[in-house]
């Protein structure tokens, strides 16, 4: 049950990667909930942090949700 919570948190703080009006405000918010997922998920926290930064920051590239 845990590991569910865990992975909700996670896919609901990536969620919130898209907010912000930069790709420096997006990739920050990325990074940040990258390395808390990687907390959560007992991951490499500089590894979370590096992909959840990369898909804050081109999330308005690769899509229209941005």
């Amino acid at each position: 049950m845990q590991k569910k919570l865990a992975i909700l948190s996670t896919v609901a703080a990536l969620a919130l990667a898209a907010c912000g009006d930069t790709d420096l405000e997006r990739g920050a918010t990325g990074a940040a909930a990258g390395a808390g997922a990687a907390i959560l998920l007992d991951g490499n926290v500089l590894t979370g942090a590096l992909i959840g930064g990369a898909a804050g920051a081109l999330c308005d590239d690769l899509t229209n949700q941005c």
